[in-house]
């Protein structure tokens, strides 16, 4: 659910750079987010054994770090290389799944089988 989440942000915040390029109001909040939901779907991908996208998703993560920024285009080529970045973040919505974490058998279970010693 925090993936999905974070994905969603990051979709939300990349419309906004989109939106409010010209103004360095909120960029660094906006970079910030995109970079974080970047990292975090690097991890969901390299969890799920899919390099690919964790491989893309780690150059979405570099160009949007706010620490160490990155020169980058400007005009109409700024705004290709924002929607060429929004499109993995809404592809993955469908194509890397979170799978539910399972919970531990309880050693209190009732249906166990077993003897005791």
């Amino acid at each position: 659910m925090f993936t999905t989440i974070m994905k969603w942000v990051s979709i939300a915040a990349l419309l906004l750079v989109a939106m409010s390029w010209h103004t360095a109001n909120y960029q660094f909040l906006l970079e910030f987010a995109v970079c974080i939901g970047a990292i975090v779907v690097v991890m969901q991908a390299v969890r799920e054994r899919r390099y690919l996208w964790a491989t893309a998703f780690v150059a979405i993560a570099l160009l949007f770090n706010p620490v160490v920024p990155v020169p980058r285009p400007t005009g109409g080529l700024f705004f290709l290389m924002i929607f060429a970045c929004l499109a993995p973040f809404a592809i993955s919505l469908a194509a890397l799944k979170t799978h539910p974490l399972l919970s531990m058998p309880s050693i209190t279970d009732r249906t166990q089988r077993s003897e005791s010693l």
